[in-house]
């Protein structure tokens, strides 16, 4: 009887431990976590040369990208927690699916044999067999939850930031990662390229979230540490589905950030760094400090939280846990793990405002830190909002047209370029659009400010008259189609659709 009775205590001391305080002392939301990992291929890009890099023989194998994903959910209770290893042992399935269990053992017992030289022995086994909140394919919960996509740093493994991905679950998301790969080797290429690598890799995490019955893939954010946190920002300027950003401490190196379109960056940001660093160790670094991206995504509504006592590793728990005492100079291991908690409840009230229309997440990140209960001296936040007026895009120059009439397509036009000297639509954008105008949204009056649009920019673009002269006659505007066939000849001889227009129209010749 007494062994019974110990036997249910340690039971629910166990259960009592699985649903406390995680990693940095981050607590539970509402919800419980499930954990499954999908290994899938994007069949639209190679991964693999027809040559193996490594033998220099012919590969046989499949040549698809292969994109393992770990997906995070809210879910029934029940189920026995994994531990951290669970976690370490996905790194090995993350280029080769289906490795037998005897390769799984001996990469986990290689990575334990790292960290014990980095930490020791008995930490380095604690730390491996962590109990963490998520239950491996448990049921998911009833209802519809919003995506998150979290692009590791630059070559990291997909689990890198686990403990923040089971705590959103645990707060109603659905939280997608799949490692950091380069293009077409295991390490990352730090180049243009590898950037539109992983940016692929995050927008096919977002089209896969669309299959998820559970996933709300309508409200969709992406989050990313370093890298991975510069590469959500060119996936959120490439796909309009993504509504929101979170950086922890993403690049911000002028030559790695010049894909991106500044113009295009239009959705709420939150920007976590880590301490400032002074110039003089910025201009070491190599960073151009009057020209980063940061200061330039002038149409994003930016919320930027500075922690003091973070250093650039310290946003990714899988490196934090490995982090030796001389890691800890100016600021405590508590302090550290004290920031990164803050970290995460800033993203987490960021999504809740975002996603979830939230008031209480707006209110939060209207206040101070020190409103908010941060201790002093921890973090800075700043509110940017985003540039009032049209963005200088065409979707945003449509909208402004829709809204103020495109009689004033020119002033529009003029002042968009003012506030954004690169704005430019080019004499074929405007002459697709003035016939959509007149041929598919069968609206002749905008059609035929749209080609006068086209006309003022573009004076010596025979085309385009020849266009307007189109929308006139469709206007019934027989003076004013004969002056812009006339006109469209005189700057090019040979278009024979004018000539034969101004003789239907009696003008031939005269």
């Amino acid at each position: 009887m007494l062994r019974l009775l110990a036997l249910c205590i340690l039971g629910l001391i166990a259960r009592a431990a699985h649903a406390g305080a995680g990693f940095a002392d981050l607590q539970p939301g509402p919800h419980s976590v499930g954990f499954r990992v999908v290994q899938q291929y994007d069949y639209s890009r190679a991964y693999r040369e027809t040559t193996d890099l490594v033998t220099g023989k012919p590969y046989a194998g499949e040549r698809a990208r292969p994109v393992q994903t770990l997906v995070w959910y809210p879910a029934q209770k029940g189920g026995s927690p994994l531990r951290y290893a669970d976690y370490v042992r996905t790194e090995a399935t993350d280029e080769i699916f289906g490795r037998p269990e005897a390769e799984l053992t001996a990469y986990l017992d290689g990575r334990r044999q790292w960290a014990m030289a980095r930490i020791g022995a008995k930490a380095a086994q604690a730390m491996l067999e962590q109990r963490m909140w998520a239950v491996s394919n448990a049921a998911p919960a009833a209802g519809k939850f919003p995506v998150v996509i979290y692009a590791a740093g630059g070559g990291g493994a997909a689990h890198e930031a686990a403990d923040f991905c089971e705590y959103l679950a645990s707060q109603g998301y659905v939280v997608l990662a799949s490692r950091s790969l380069g293009t077409r080797t295991y390490p990352m290429n730090f180049d243009p390229e590898g950037l539109d690598t992983q940016s692929r890799d995050i927008r096919f995490l977002l089209s896969f979230a669309h299959t998820l019955p559970q996933a709300d893939a309508a409200h969709a954010a992406v989050a990313g540490w370093s890298w991975g946190g510069l590469a959500n920002a060119l996936a959120a300027a490439q796909d309009n589905r993504i509504g929101a950003i979170i950086s922890f401490d993403g690049t911000q190196y002028r030559e790695q950030t010049k894909a991106i379109a500044r113009t295009r960056l239009t959705v709420p940001w939150l920007y976590v760094q880590r301490r400032p660093a002074s110039v003089r160790e910025l201009a070491a670094d190599g960073m151009e400090t009057t020209a980063i991206l940061l200061n330039e995504a002038r149409y994003a509504d930016l919320y930027h939280v500075v922690m003091n006592p973070l250093e650039h590793i310290d946003f990714s728990t899988a490196a934090l846990r490995v982090a030796s005492p001389a890691h800890f100079t100016d600021y405590s291991r508590a302090e550290v793990k004290a920031a990164y908690r803050w970290s995460c409840r800033y993203a987490l009230e960021f999504l809740n405002f975002t996603l979830k229309g939230n008031a209480t997440g707006q209110q939060f990140l209207d206040r101070t830190p020190a409103q908010n209960g941060v201790p002093a001296h921890t973090a800075l936040a700043y509110h940017l909002p985003a540039q009032a007026g049209p963005v200088p895009t065409q979707a945003s120059f449509a909208a402004a047209l829709a809204q103020q009439g495109f009689g004033k397509a020119l002033d529009i036009y003029r002042r968009l370029q003012q506030q954004e000297p690169t704005f430019a639509l080019s004499e074929g954008a405007l002459n697709t659009w003035g016939y959509q105008l007149m041929r598919e949204a069968h609206d002749l009056p905008a059609a035929l400010a749209i080609f006068r649009l086209g006309t003022e920019v573009y004076p010596t673009d025979a085309n385009l008259f020849d266009s307007l002269a189109e929308a006139d006659e469709n206007n019934h505007d027989t003076a004013a189609a004969i002056q812009h066939y006339r006109r469209s000849l005189e700057l090019n001889p040979g278009n024979t659709n004018a000539q034969q227009h101004l003789k239907a129209l009696g003008a031939a010749g005269q």
